[in-house]
């Protein structure tokens, strides 16, 4: 092999390697660019994060075990596929139910009661572990039905409308008993409606009938009564102004009150002397009017 030839190895060497380089540099950003996206993509797919919303706690799940952590409001990781995350509502929350019991004195009462309460936020894996999500038929209502009936026996008919607010208050104490052991706290209960029998209705209906019509006869008394006794303090009044008159009469109040009366006489004459004709037993008098005819 001469010089020549070997020269020209050495430029074919350089011009191979050359284009080797050119060729990695361009496929270099490609495949970078391919990696990234490929890891996003994972990440994406996995998701190892979770947003926990407000008035909310995350119950933590590995492998589908409760674990004793729970998650506050906010953004937080988790391993994915090994971990996931429940989401529990803390927030208050609302129930309706109705209930039928009865009365101290044997009254069917049907009772709609709204109870507020919401779950122990610290307790939240506890209740899900126990519970569940969805615990309103299975814990709430059978409470309040319970509590109802247990509350309406202390009570009259009557008294159930008449002392409603303490009825409501015996209500929320013995359901805050009742449900605090399944973690959930009671914030407030309300007695929507009371329904009793229709002949008890009735009943009550009489019997405020009867009571307003007796109040109007008692005013109607009163009335008579005071009016009564206004009349006579007045008749009172005018005997005693006229015993004081009488007492005031003397003699000379007699003359002085004649006098008075002649010089209104004398005001009101007119000057002219009375006339009499007639020579009978019965003399006519007159005054102006004969003269004039």
């Amino acid at each position: 092999m001469d010089e020549q030839d070997v020269y020209r190895a050495k430029e074919a060497t350089k011009e191979a390697t050359k284009e080797a380089m050119q060729y990695a540099m361009k496929k270099g950003p490609l495949r970078s660019v391919l990696i990234i996206g490929a890891i996003l993509l994972v990440f994406l797919f996995f998701r190892p994060w979770v947003q926990v919303g407000a008035g909310e706690r995350g119950v933590v799940l590995n492998f589908g075990a409760v674990q004793d952590m729970v998650l506050n409001e906010g953004l937080h990781f988790r391993v994915p596929i090994q971990q996931k995350v429940a989401i529990m509502d803390v927030k208050v929350q609302k129930a309706v139910t109705d209930a039928a019991s009865a009365s101290s004195d044997l009254q069917d009462v049907t009772s709609s009661i709204a109870l507020n309460y919401h779950v122990v936020p610290d307790k939240a894996n506890v209740v899900y572990q126990t519970l569940g999500v969805e615990f309103k038929e299975r814990i709430i209502d059978p409470a309040i039905q319970e509590v109802t009936k247990a509350v309406s026996a202390r009570y009259t008919a009557e008294e159930l409308i008449t002392k409603r607010a303490a009825v409501s208050e015996a209500m929320r104490e013995n359901l805050a008993e009742r449900l605090i052991p399944h973690n959930i706290a009671v914030d407030a209960v309300s007695i929507v409606a009371f329904s009793f029998s229709k002949i008890f209705t009735e009943a009550i209906e009489s019997k405020q009938t009867a009571e307003q019509l007796a109040l109007k006869a008692k005013r109607d008394l009163d009335r008579i009564r005071i009016e009564a006794e206004q009349k006579i303090t007045a008749a009172k009044a005018e005997a005693e102004s006229l015993r004081l008159q009488r007492a005031n009469i003397s003699l000379d109040l007699i003359e002085l009150r004649k006098v008075e009366a002649n010089l209104k006489a004398i005001e009101k004459w007119n000057g002219i002397l009375p006339q009499v004709t007639g020579g009978g037993a019965v003399p006519f008098i007159g005054v102006g009017e004969i003269q004039k005819r």
